[in-house]
This record gives C-alpha cells, sequence and structure tokens, in this order.
C-alpha cells in the first residue's frame, strides 16, 4: 500500500507539477485560443488579463544576446511592454517566443514569434501581474500540465502557464555611482556587497519602452539588464545597468563611450548575468501610476511604493529623493547623480490594475 502511494504520488509529480508547488505565489494562464482572455490565477480569485488577439506561428533564433543566458522553460525577460519566453539555448544563443499587447513597442518580438493580448504596455499582465523574470513555465495540453519542452513550442489549443515562487524578497540595493563604487544589498540576512561598479551612469537615452512607465521605475529586467525610465509615462527617456558580461558582448562595444548605461562587475566569483537578485527573480516593473509623479514627500513615495520595483537617487551626496524626470537623450542629464537606490518589490500584496 505505500509503496503503491509512493509510486503514485510521483508520477502525479511529474505529470501535474504545479499541483505539488507548495510555493506558488499566482500564476498566468495564456490560452493559444485567439478571442480567448488570458488570466491570473492567485488563491481562489481570477483576474482577466486580456483577449488572445494572435498566437505565434514560429519562435526567434537568434534572440538577444542576453536571453542565452537564462534557463530555457523559464521566462527571460520581464517588461512593461513584452515578456519573453526561453525556449532553449543553441550554441550559446537564446530562442524564444513572447507575450506583447497589442498596443507596444517590442523590438525582441518580430511578427509571428509572440501572442499579442489586446491592451497595452504597464498595466495587467505588463504591470501588476508581471512575472519575474526567471519564472518557470508549463504548457497545459489535454488537461495536463508538464514543463516547457526545448525542443517544441507549444501549439494552437494548448495553454501556457507561467508560475510565480514565493520568495524571500530583498529590501534594497545602494549603488554609489563612481568608478570601483560598492553594490550593497539589503536582505533578511542582513548587508552584503555583491559587486562593484566598472563604468558610471552620467546620462538619459531613448529606449523605446519607458514609452510605458514613469520616473523612477523599472522598465524591463532580464539576464543582462535592468532598464529604469526617467521619464513620465507617454513620454521617452532612461537608462539602462548591465553586467560585464554584456558590456563585453560585440554589439554593445559603444556602451563604453556613451553614458547611458552602468556597467558593473561581481564582487565574488559568481557571476551577476543572468542570476539573481539583480538580473533575474526579483525585480518587477509593477503597474503605472499617475500619481508617482506627485508623490514629492517621502510619505507620498512609500505610499505609491506597493508591489513595484522604485529607485531612488541622490544629487551630489544629498538626501534621498526621486530621480530626476529627464526626457530622450540628455548625455549629461544624470551626472550630479552620486547614488542610486533600488528598492525591490513588496509581494505581499499585489496590486490589480
Amino acid at each position: 500500500m505505500t509503496r503503491r502511494f509512493f509510486i503514485a504520488l510521483t508520477v502525479a509529480l511529474l505529470i501535474f507539477p504545479s499541483v505539488a508547488h507548495s510555493h506558488l505565489r499566482w500564476s498566468i494562464e495564456i490560452p493559444l485560443i485567439k478571442g480567448e482572455e488570458a488570466k491570473a490565477r492567485m488563491g481562489d480569485s481570477v483576474y482577466p488579463l486580456g483577449e488572445v488577439v494572435s498566437i505565434p506561428t514560429s519562435s526567434r533564433y537568434p534572440a538577444y544576446t542576453a536571453s542565452g543566458w537564462g534557463k530555457p522553460g523559464h521566462t527571460c525577460a520581464s517588461a512593461v511592454n513584452a515578456i519573453h519566453i526561453l525556449l532553449s539555448v543553441e550554441k550559446g544563443k537564446g530562442r524564444t517566443i513572447s507575450v506583447v499587447p497589442s498596443d507596444t513597442i517590442a523590438p525582441a518580438a518580430t511578427a509571428g514569434t509572440a501572442v499579442v493580448l489586446k491592451g497595452k504596455g504597464g498595466i495587467g499582465l505588463f504591470g501588476a501581474w508581471t512575472p519575474p523574470s526567471g519564472s518557470e513555465v508549463y504548457v497545459k495540453r489535454s488537461g495536463q500540465i508538464r514543463p516547457l519542452s526545448d525542443v517544441e513550442m507549444p501549439l494552437p489549443g494548448d495553454t501556457i502557464v507561467i508560475e510565480v515562487d514565493r520568495k524571500d524578497i530583498p529590501t534594497m540595493v545602494d549603488i554609489e555611482n563612481r568608478p570601483g563604487g560598492s553594490i550593497e544589498l539589503l536582505s533578511s540576512s542582513g548587508t552584503s556587497v555583491i559587486g562593484k561598479v566598472i563604468r558610471p551612469v552620467g546620462g538619459t537615452g531613448r529606449f523605446d519602452g519607458t514609452l510605458y512607465q514613469s520616473v523612477g521605475r523599472l522598465r524591463a529586467n532580464h539576464p543582462g539588464v535592468i532598464d529604469i525610465s526617467t521619464s513620465p509615462y507617454g513620454s521617452i527617456g532612461g537608462f539602462q545597468i548591465v553586467p560585464i558580461k554584456h558590456g563585453d558582448s560585440p554589439e554593445m562595444a559603444h556602451m563604453w563611450s556613451m553614458t547611458q548605461w552602468m556597467i558593473i562587475a561581481s564582487e565574488g566569483d559568481s557571476p551577476l548575468a543572468g542570476n539573481g537578485p539583480l538580473f533575474g527573480g526579483f525585480l518587477i516593473p509593477g503597474p503605472v501610476q499617475k500619481e508617482d509623479q506627485e508623490a514629492l514627500s517621502p510619505k507620498g513615495i512609500w505610499t505609491a511604493y506597493g508591489r513595484r520595483s522604485l529607485v531612488l537617487c541622490r544629487i551630489n551626496g544629498g538626501p534621498w529623493r526621486w530621480l530626476p524626470e529627464v526626457e530622450g537623450r540628455q548625455d549629461n542629464g544624470l551626472r550630479d547623480v552620486t547614488h542610486l537606490r533600488i528598492y525591490f518589490p513588496n509581494d505581499r500584496e499585489p496590486l490589480v490594475e
């Protein structure tokens, strides 16, 4: 009897991994059927995320360079304008499919390689319910849920299921914006120096996806970037933080002579690229909030914080404050920023929009 029960339990764990997933925070279900509704599930509650307008007919290969540093069968980018899913890594290059809103700018998602949901960037699946980069992805087919295959992309009629774990989320990371500046993480384990600044940021650029995010908020996170908006919703402007591994990519060589990128390196043997807490597992954009632009007091900051990554700064060593509002390419737009602080999202109270 005991042996039979053990065998049955083992089979259930293999075939229905989400059923035995005791650390599930919420899940996303995206049916690959035009006209069906994508939804988020948290406990007994269900939240609509938009109608499926079109489904992918192929995958993108090679995808953006940093996708190759992700884990197949997981999301490899979390953004206000797109979510990318890593099918496989072939010859060091990622093969992806994507989920995008119908109103978006998403260069990394080409025609025919994405699920398109009716709606716009910055809300719903691309806001309150965005799964962190590195979230597990499954496929539901004929009533069975299986891990996403690295040899077969989801088929019409399948349902893509993305599961978000409960995690011990760090509190914040402080960055000294100077060559050799320390990167210090505060978590439940205390404080630790996890990296150093190789090249500081000094300006802003025209990163298209910032159109759907507000000042001091995260636009995107993937294995090779933290993209932060410095422009209000509806305008374009921001900067990026990248691991030195990405700085060594041939297509990113221009970063070494420009001010729009902060390049950082690990303080130890563990590489930053593709790993948490900075480049996977924790950071998410969260929903766009218009009141962000009006919340200039400390009380206002915390009222508007919630389940969203928040970025503050110090100007010339002064007190912590909102990032300055800077639109477009301004090579010296952040030259007086001496410190950055990134708050990790408080996941206990998800915000629905």
